[in-house]
């Protein structure tokens, strides 16, 4: 059941259509991927997504700010940077935008990704400067705490 306020899906439930890979990024195997877009925000700046994979090993470029949740298999994560990380289920990952990782998965990975575009900073900057302002002039509420700034983990 969904409503413009707020949307759940069964995620086993859900049908994946082919989502290729493309060819110039494979580097070893035959990955087969499908895909399927879950939700999206009223801005289409986010949206959740559940993607799963067959064994091989490819780049991949991240052209959206992605958090991903593992729901079935491994895979190995070889950031930028040289760091490798097997992600199991139950892990959680974040990549950045405009950054590439190889994937290397022995037989099948599934995910449940959220994808948000990122903003310029200055953009990013220049709203939070104008809602400050707005609060402080009693033109907008203050937002509710949502419990959610608790520490970083990572």
């Amino acid at each position: 059941m969904s409503s413009p306020d707020f949307a759940a899906a069964a995620l086993d439930a859900v049908v994946l259509e082919p989502a290729p890979i493309n060819s110039d990024w494979i580097l070893a195997g035959s990955p087969e991927a499908r895909s399927v877009e879950v939700f999206r925000s009223a801005d289409g700046a986010a949206t959740c997504n559940v993607w799963d994979c067959t064994a091989g090993t490819f780049k991949w470029y991240f052209g959206v700010d992605e958090t991903v949740h593992i729901l079935q298999g491994e895979v190995e994560v070889t950031a930028q940077d040289g760091s490798v990380r097997v992600l199991k289920p139950g892990d959680v990952a974040f990549f950045a935008s405009g950054t590439w990782a190889t994937w290397r998965i022995d037989t099948y990975v599934r995910k449940l990704a959220y994808c948000r575009h990122s903003m310029p900073l200055l953009l990013a900057f220049s709203l939070r400067v104008v809602g400050k302002l707005m609060r402080m002039s009693g033109l907008s509420g203050a937002a509710p705490d949502s419990g959610l700034s608790g520490r970083k983990v990572a």
